[in-house]
């Protein structure tokens, strides 16, 4: 029996194998765009490799939970930890091949580990305390970047890629000798198989236009995520054409409005199953303002492109908790986890079109230009939230009904 609280110990030692399993990343997404350029590629290059992790996690997102539904989030959990550390392993020894290679199994092995701990905590928690499992959960994969940004940067300038080596290595062993010995929550299931269940991967893909909040809510959380992509693959070098930019100062103090928002208004975001257009309109208008301010960073100096950062941060921290909170409550249980995996799945989108398809614009025109392409979207996004303001919850279906 476990402790039904999003701050019980069980809990909380997931969450720091969630910290633990993104540290490198955090330092990966600052050193890979940065050792790329110095092997002579270009932006739609850094975009396509950067891209590849979240391409790779969004096509591998809908499987995950299916499978995890199937065998367990142990055995699954165990083999990607072993996957992982064979990745992270594999940079500090390869070329541009090479890193494309290792995204690619980063973004397979996030997939199921993001999967496996997020239906761990839905299906543990009860309905109250689930935005602030969620929530928690999310705030332990963005701790490592308050720091790893600095840290990046101080491996490039004083490290080399022998120290690089000996930060991958460690990462490795240590999360995998971590993440073995954590027990997952044990969770009776009470589902029985229906027809919708039956119906596999497939049968799913075919109702998603029937679900109208999870189409909603996958085409904010893709166009968001286009502008948290595009900050992610090119800040660590648009930061060196800003008076006074810092990129690791810069995703540093993203990362912190992230934690600190994910933390102290854990308790703001919605667990009742309703949908509140008008707070999702203004999480989507900061990311849009400062996606804006970004771009005009390079005319208007560092304080403007500080500013973004909060913008930005604030908008990261609160989309993703609140819209999936939402949908653990409007999609039906019996093929829920595999639905919410194709949100995530739309997340991971997002993050790579912020990469792949922003850096060929980053080429033939500039970062400003490109985030102000950026800004735009988050714009549309804002007026997807609020014209949409009569979603029903399946509480109130049911009423109806």
């Amino acid at each position: 029996m476990i402790a039904n609280h999003a701050f019980s110990a069980p809990f909380l030692r997931l969450y720091a194998l969630a910290l633990l399993f993104f540290s490198a990343n955090s330092i990966l997404n600052v050193m890979i765009p940065i050792r790329i350029e110095s092997l002579g590629a270009s932006n739609s290059d850094i975009g396509f490799i950067m891209g590849a992790y979240m391409f790779t996690c969004m096509f591998f997102r809908p499987w995950a939970g299916k499978l995890i539904d199937k065998h367990g989030p142990v055995i699954v959990l165990r083999i990607l930890l072993v996957v992982n550390g064979l990745a992270l392993v594999l940079y500090p020894f390869s070329g541009l091949e090479g890193y494309f290679a290792a995204r690619v199994m980063q973004g397979v092995c996030t997939a199921f580990f993001s999967m496996a701990l997020q239906i761990g905590i839905i299906d543990a928690l009860p309905e109250e305390q689930r935005s602030q499992g969620l929530s928690l959960y999310s705030l332990f994969t963005y701790m490592p970047t308050i720091i790893g940004p600095l840290i990046a940067i101080g491996i490039w300038d004083w490290g080399g890629m022998s120290g690089f080596t000996v930060v991958m290595i460690t990462m490795a062993l240590t999360t995998g000798v971590f993440g073995f010995r954590v027990p997952m929550p044990s969770i009776v299931r009470k589902r029985e198989e229906s027809s919708e269940q039956r119906t596999g991967l497939r049968g799913a893909l075919s109702q998603i236009a029937s679900h109208r909040p999870l189409v909603i809510c996958s085409a904010l959380m893709l166009i968001a995520s286009v502008v948290f992509g595009a900050v992610t693959a090119f800040i660590p070098l648009y930061a060196r054409q800003i008076s006074y930019g810092h990129a690791g100062l810069y995703l540093m103090l993203q990362a912190f409005i992230i934690v600190v928002a994910r933390f102290a208004l854990r308790k703001r975001i919605p667990s009742d199953g309703h949908w509140h257009s008008r707070y999702v309109g203004a999480i989507c208008s900061f990311g849009a303002v400062g996606a804006l301010l970004l771009s005009l960073s390079q005319a208007f100096g560092p304080l403007v492109f500080y500013a973004a950062a909060v913008l930005i941060g604030i908008a990261q921290a609160m989309l993703y908790p609140t819209l999936t909170t939402y949908l653990t409550f409007v999609l039906p249980g019996a093929s829920r986890n595999l639905f919410i995996g194709l949100f995530i799945a739309t997340a991971d989108l997002g993050v790579s079109m912020g990469g792949m398809a922003m850096g060929p614009i980053a080429d033939i025109f500039s970062y400003s230009t490109m985030y102000a392409a950026t800004a735009g979207l988050a714009a549309i996004a804002v007026c997807i939230a609020l014209l949409n303001r009569r979603m029903k919850s399946r509480l109130q279906q049911a009423e109806c009904e």
